[in-house]
């Protein structure tokens, strides 16, 4: 974002001094929207240009009848050229001005402290600063970034600024969607204040928000001549004894996102349940591994989904062996198939076939990469881009905020989903939605994005049936037809 303030500055020959201005307006807008009387405002500066923001946000409150007070936090001899400039304007207003913070009444505090470029820890006077402002009772308000949340990886930087609305400039920062940035971040609102992301267009690694009208073009096509062969043949290992569920809500997942045909392959013990439970799919079960019967399997599979439920016993790590080893087709790799992966990094280094979806979530992906979950949530992304760099595969890191990225390529966030969908078997229905979108000639990465928001979406529309306790991972995978014919048809045009 500095590189593209700075673009639009010198490039385009827009003054720095009129997006300040802007910025500025925007912040004041959302600030009348909200306290249509005058009141008292504290706006907290630093010396850096969001500081400039603040001087100028408390210009334009106090010419609107506001009763102001600007704090300048920052070093007053190391203010930025622009940052001076809307001091002083501040002064000649008539506003008043104080070197320290001062828990009066205030009913809006507004954050100007530090903006998107913070990158150490907050300590010391600020420190102590940020607490008080956090104390106070008033409703508040960030400028661009809550200050000490890192813009780049949503980590608090010792401490924090806990904003009830975040106004960010043109585009949103990754550390405003990822917790625990999110967490301090509030309700976001994006102004639009004319600084060019043109740059990040053309950078492919930039991550990014997809809209409905992306998602509804990565829809599978409905031909009308077609058969169940023409959406795929589908081989599902999973289930073990026991974890009937786990193979359920994989098939229930991938004939819900519009799978042609499903195979399950499972132990015995599940035959009878699951024929009961979903009997659109066939059945094949094992009791001892049968290396012959798995190959002749997987060589009719058109994708392949591995993983969910099947345990960790011996049996299961030669399934998860053979079918890495002689796999061709995209598969999707999930749950205990991860885990043995973790066991076993060979078997994932003796597969030629990269066309893989893996769907860790934090401490799967932790196992995997040998970082311990505290640390990937210090930078998950980072941690992200270096394994899919190194490996070559998709992989969906789901969390909160759940991130999905092919090859080392463009990182996009999922903005759908909800808490309601923290439930045992949720995970299961997600790697089966996005094997069935795979069945149906969606490309891997396509297919990722694709069925992570799906998955999402799904599980807020049954939470706004259920409620947030009382929804059960099923019931995902049976609102996932509402959210596809939602999405097709709406009219997107221009989203």
């Amino acid at each position: 974002m500095k590189a593209a303030d700075q673009y639009t500055i010198r490039t385009l020959s827009v003054p720095s001094l009129t997006l300040m201005e802007r910025a500025a307006q925007a912040c004041v807008d959302r600030i009348k929207k909200r306290e249509s009387v005058p009141s008292a405002v504290c706006v907290v500066c630093g010396s850096g240009n969001n500081g400039g923001d603040g001087f100028a946000i408390a210009r334009m409150l106090a010419e609107e009848g506001f009763s102001v007070t600007a704090v300048m936090a920052g070093n007053p001899k190391r203010l930025t050229e622009e940052a001076a400039f809307q001091k002083k304007k501040y002064e000649q207003a008539g506003g008043r001005l104080c070197d320290g913070f001062s828990e009066e009444e205030y009913s809006i505090i507004v954050d100007a402290l530090f903006g998107v470029g913070l990158a150490r820890e907050i300590s010391g006077s600020y420190y102590d600063l940020i607490g008080k402002m956090n104390a106070c009772p008033a409703w508040k308000l960030a400028v661009d970034i809550p200050s000490g949340v890192s813009a780049d990886t949503g980590a608090i930087l010792g401490t924090a600024f806990r904003a009830d609305e975040t106004v960010t400039f043109q585009a949103e920062k990754l550390g405003l969607v990822l917790y625990p940035g999110k967490e301090y971040a509030g309700k976001v609102t994006i102004a639009d204040i004319g600084i060019s992301l043109r740059m990040f267009e053309e950078d492919g690694k930039n991550a990014c928000m997809l809209s409905p009208a992306d998602y509804r073009r990565m829809l599978p096509v409905r031909m009308p001549d077609s058969n169940k062969g023409t959406y795929g043949r589908l081989l599902m290992i999973s289930g073990s004894r026991g974890m009937s569920g786990a193979a359920y809500l994989n098939a229930l997942g991938a004939y819900r996102a519009g799978a042609g045909l499903v195979r399950l392959y499972t132990t015995e013990d599940n035959r009878e349940i699951l024929q009961g439970q979903i009997p659109e799919a066939v059945v094949t079960t094992y009791d001892l591994y049968d290396e012959r019967e798995l190959l002749r399997l997987l060589n009719q599979a058109d994708v392949i989904c591995i993983g969910s439920g099947i345990g960790r016993s011996e049996k299961s790590q030669k399934i998860v062996r053979t079918t890495l080893e002689n796999a061709e087709v995209p598969c999707v790799i999930d749950a205990d198939a991860l885990n043995l992966i973790s066991e076993n990094p060979r078997y994932m280094r003796a597969s030629e076939n990269r066309k893989m979806v893996l769907t860790p979530h934090m401490k799967e992906f932790s196992r995997m990469t040998g970082i311990p979950v505290d640390e990937l949530r210090k930078d998950r992304a980072g941690a992200l881009r270096t394994f899919t760099e190194e490996t070559g595969v998709t992989c969906i890191l789901k969390d909160a905020s759940t991130l999905v990225l092919s090859g080392g390529g463009r990182m996009y966030v999922n903005p759908s989903g909800c808490a309601a969908m923290a439930k045992a078997g949720a995970g299961d229905v997600l790697a089966g939605i996005v094997a069935g979108l795979l069945a149906q000639g969606v490309l891997p990465a396509e297919g990722a994005v694709l069925g992570a928001w799906l998955h999402g979406r799904a599980g807020e529309y049954a939470a706004e049936k259920k409620g947030r306790y009382s929804l059960l991972a099923r019931e995902i995978a049976d609102s996932l037809g509402y959210v596809i014919k939602e999405l097709e048809d709406q009219d997107c045009e221009g989203v």
